[in-house]
């Protein structure tokens, strides 16, 4: 019986090659398109979850101020995973986390890198996480302070094929480190990813104090750590935040009574530190978009099916009449869809694996795909029975329900229901392709808008790197760079201008509210710094290069507004016990990202910053890049010369949204060739039913765009259907992508009407292909039959 029905459905198929054609095609690109996303969707979904213990551990994150006026640093005071052990019985284990700075060039015979991921961590983290020890001892994986253990590609750089255990790397030309152990790759889908771990007894003997708390165990005033909590099974997180934050303020008194907050493993990859959505936002898109282009992939063999049934009634009327019964012939048109879905199958599944490092290297994941992958196959399989399923029943039972006397009469016609039923789903298709375009380009707006936006200083031309023991001979660097024509100015800074770390609450000023928290970005830079960056100063004046400006202070206006000071120049100001005198106020500037409002800043007047920034202009960069370098061999010919450019570190800001920005054009590009595809398919069927029409037509003096205009009509008013629908679901769907932006495009008017302008292009040159070469036809072929 299967025999016969997979026979039939081949001749069917070999019959009507176009119709087959573009069955397949648009099947296979949409189910193609369709896997990766959801193997993207799965890959986000199971970050953090591959660790046995995953449901009970926690990341602690610290409440910083009241509720009101609350920021939630995602770092934490080393302190915490002390006493969290010691007074929270609810806490089976602590691990911290912390990078390490201290050291940055490792060699091994010659084989110098830079680059490494570096992280202290407690020797807990091999028996809380399962990142599995190759060779070691999980349960004592360092040998003594100064070791290390590498991931395995890390020991493969160092080492090659060699035994890396027991072997020593030298760290800045001076200190030596015996590797105790290997551990397997971090994990692609992990939100910890390092290539070094040293241990943290380690970064404890380096600690050099802080103020009245002399080791990092005590230390709650730096917040430099990631702390994760392992809690019994079953205990509630909130429970356990009071019970730390009840050991907290045995050491130190708050204002607010919830300094800590416990995010699970599981979710730290998808929601913000406040608990607010993050990636899940993306991840939740890109489902959607994944199911719909599925969905349209779909409603083309739909279509093209249900149209098509009028000109397979008599087949089926002939097939009833010599005895087939309606769940045969069922079976027979389930085979044939089957049929076609076995061939896209094929074909989606070799272009996942083809297209695969494409689609990594514009999401910027690193997505394993293999045919072994009992995983894939599932995902695979889940998607193809599903639009098997959606798309195989409707067109099985219309075709199987004809009665035979009417269809043997020529007596049959399509029913209201079932032509509504084509064009609600030609609309459908259509709603969602132009969604897709309009998501494209408020998303291409917001980036344009991102790259033109003033900051309020020049990042142009200008280059930064660490200045390590140039830092001792900074007047003499000075000196001789100054000298270069290619370099027009130097500065010097302890911070990154486009992203500000440093961030504290420790300050005071005459009317400072008790209870209230001012938390304020500082950034210590020379003299020149301002003038360099260009930042005006609307208040005042900067810093003038002489001693007293240690004891001056330039804040921003945003600073000035929410401290409440007025007429500021003169002023008194506290930062980290340092009384100063506000000598100037600078015109705000962003020194984050755009989807952050501005902040209080302050700068701190530091004749020698860690990093220098040079100016130079677009024709001379490689010339004052070159100089830099020259005397960088001087000072620091061990460690390789890095720089980067502030427009480059500018736009690696936004990597996300510029791969969002890039698959939602993919996305939307893929979903009007399918959409058109089968527009393509119902244009051509319908030239065909109304072949003899047109042929009078054209005998009766009707023009070529009268054709143009009677096989196109109804098609276009489907499309603007569909905008009308269309537009409303992605305005509100894009406001809400736009909401994590502080500073953002405004949806305009402009924005819908391109997407629905290119829809209605789109879909009138499709129509029109088939068309056109109806009209054109002879009539008298078309009428030689009557």
């Amino acid at each position: 019986m299967f025999k016969n029905y997979f026979k039939t459905a081949w001749r069917n198929l070999v019959k009507h090659k176009f119709y087959s054609a573009i069955n397949v095609a648009g099947l296979t690109i949409g189910l193609t398109v369709g896997i990766l996303i959801l193997l993207w969707v799965r890959n986000e979904l199971t970050y953090d979850r591959f660790h046995k213990n995953a449901d009970n551990i926690y990341r602690a994150f610290a409440n910083m101020g009241p509720k009101g006026s609350r920021q939630v640093w995602t770092s934490m005071h080393a302190p915490l995973a002390v006493f969290a052990k010691e007074e929270v019985p609810e806490v089976t284990e602590a691990v911290r986390i912390r990078h390490n700075w201290n050291f940055s060039l490792f060699e091994h015979h010659g084989k110098r890198f830079t680059n490494d991921k570096k992280a202290y961590v407690d020797p807990s983290f091999f028996t809380m996480f399962d990142f599995p020890l190759l060779k070691g001892n999980p349960q004592q994986p360092f040998q003594g302070d100064y070791s290390v253990i590498l991931t395995e590609a890390a020991a493969q750089r160092y080492f090659g094929t060699a035994e890396a255990v027991g072997k020593m790397l030298r760290a800045d030309g001076k200190q030596y480190f015996i590797v105790a152990g290997v551990m397997a790759n971090f994990p692609e889908n992990s939100s910890i990813q390092y290539d070094m771990l040293f241990p943290m007894s380690l970064c404890a003997k380096l600690f050099r104090g802080n103020g009245e708390w002399k080791t990092i165990d005590t230390d709650i005033g730096n917040f430099d750590y990631h702390v994760y909590l392992q809690l019994q099974p079953g205990v509630s997180p909130a429970a356990a935040e009071k019970k730390l934050a009840a050991s907290l303020f045995k050491r130190r008194k708050l204002e607010y009574d919830d300094p800590y907050r416990l995010m699970p493993l599981r979710d730290m990859h998808l929601y913000k530190a406040d608990g607010s959505e993050g990636q899940i936002q993306t991840v939740r898109i890109f489902l959607i978009i994944g199911i719909l282009i599925l969905l349209i992939a779909c409603i083309n063999y739909v279509n093209l099916s249900t149209a098509r049934a009028m000109l397979r009634a008599r087949e089926v009327s002939v097939r009833k009449v010599m005895g087939a019964a309606r769940r045969q012939l069922f079976f027979q048109f389930v085979t044939e869809t089957a049929l076609v879905f076995a061939f896209a199958m094929a074909a989606a599944m070799v272009l996942t694996y083809v297209l695969m490092p494409v689609y990594n290297n514009i999401s910027g994941r690193n997505i394993a795909f293999s045919f072994t992958d009992g995983g894939v196959w599932l995902l695979a399989g889940a998607a193809v029975l599903v639009s098997l399923l959606l798309s195989s029943i409707y067109p099985a039972l219309l075709l199987s329900s004809f009665e035979p006397l009417k269809a043997l009469q020529g007596k049959l016609r399509g029913g209201m229901s079932t032509t509504f039923f084509r064009k609600a789903l030609v609309t459908t298709q259509f709603v969602f392709s132009v969604a897709l375009i309009t998501g494209t380009l408020v998303i291409a707006g917001q980036l344009t808008y991102i790259n033109e936006k003033e900051l309020g200083y020049d990042k142009e031309h200008v280059f930064t790197f660490v200045l390590r023991n140039m830092r001792g001979h900074l007047p003499a660097v000075r000196a001789e760079l100054m000298q270069e024509p290619a370099i027009t100015g130097l500065s010097t800074a302890n911070d990154q201008i486009l992203q500000i770390a440093n961030t504290t609450s420790d300050t005071d000023w005459d009317g400072k509210d008790p209870k209230g928290e001012f938390f304020i970005h500082g950034m210590y830079i020379d003299s020149n710094f301002l003038s360099l960056m260009q930042l005006p100063i609307v208040e005042g004046e900067g810093f003038k290069g002489i001693a007293s400006d240690s004891a001056h202070y330039i804040l921003n206006e945003t600073a000035v507004r929410e401290a409440g000071i007025t007429n500021p120049v003169g002023k008194k100001f506290v930062l980290h016990d340092e009384p100063g005198t506000i000598i100037g106020v600078v015109k705000d500037f962003h020194f984050a990202s755009l989807r952050t409002k501005i902040e209080p800043a302050i700068f701190v007047y530091r004749p020698s910053g860690d990093g220098m920034y040079v100016r130079t202009t677009g024709g001379n960069a490689s010339k004052a890049t070159a100089a830099v370098e020259k005397l960088w061999k001087k000072y620091n010919p061990d460690f390789p010369f890095e720089y980067t450019f502030l427009d480059q570190q500018y736009d690696n800001m936004y990597k996300s949204e510029q791969r969002t920005a890039s698959l939602f054009s993919i996305f939307a590009t893929v979903a009007v060739l399918i959409s058109c595809l089968g527009l393509l398919g119902l244009a051509a069927y319908t030239a065909q039913v109304k072949t003899k029409e047109i042929g009078i037509r054209k005998v009766l003096g009707a023009s070529v765009a009268s054709i143009l205009q009677l096989l196109g009509k109804d098609f276009m008013v489907l499309v603007v259907i569909a905008i009308v629908i269309a537009t409303p679901l992605a305005w509100y769907g894009m406001s809400l992508w736009l909401k994590d932006f502080a500073y953002r495009v405004n949806l305009s008017w402009w924005m819908f009407a391109a997407a629905g302008l290119a829809a209605i292009s789109i879909a009138l040159l499709t129509v029109s292909v088939q068309s056109v070469k109806a009209a054109l036809t002879n009539p008298v072929k078309s009428l030689r039959s009557e």
